[in-house]
């Protein structure tokens, strides 16, 4: 079975399974260690601790991405969760949306308190 996200067949079933057992295997590599030895999310920036963090697709497998080193960030699980399966690009624009609206947000406690 295919997967179908906005006109792009992706890989099938068994190729993504393929692919979640290379991202298990780089995830016991010291480079994983090492990649989230900081603690923080790659998307928020936020420190949530190495053992909150989870292993993300950049592109992710339904969209034709891959388990490869360049492919893979550690980030919350609340970015992951929001994430699903965006490309970078409708990722970027839901990030500045948000910041966006906590800019206006904080403009207008500042406004209210005078």
């Amino acid at each position: 079975m295919k997967n179908d996200f906005f006109g792009f067949d992706g890989i099938d079933d068994q190729a993504i399974r393929a692919e979640r057992n290379k991202a298990r295997q780089l995830r016991r590599s010291r480079w994983w260690q090492r990649k989230t030895s900081s603690g923080t999310c790659y998307y928020c920036g936020r420190k949530v601790g190495i053992k909150a963090l989870t292993m993300d697709h950049i592109i992710p497998l339904s969209r034709g991405g891959r388990s490869t080193r360049d492919n893979l960030v550690p980030c919350c699980k609340a970015c992951n969760t929001r994430k699903k399966s965006s490309l970078p690009v409708e990722w970027e624009e839901y990030m500045e949306h948000l910041s966006e609206r906590s800019a206006e947000t904080t403009l207008e406690k500042k406004e209210s308190n005078g």
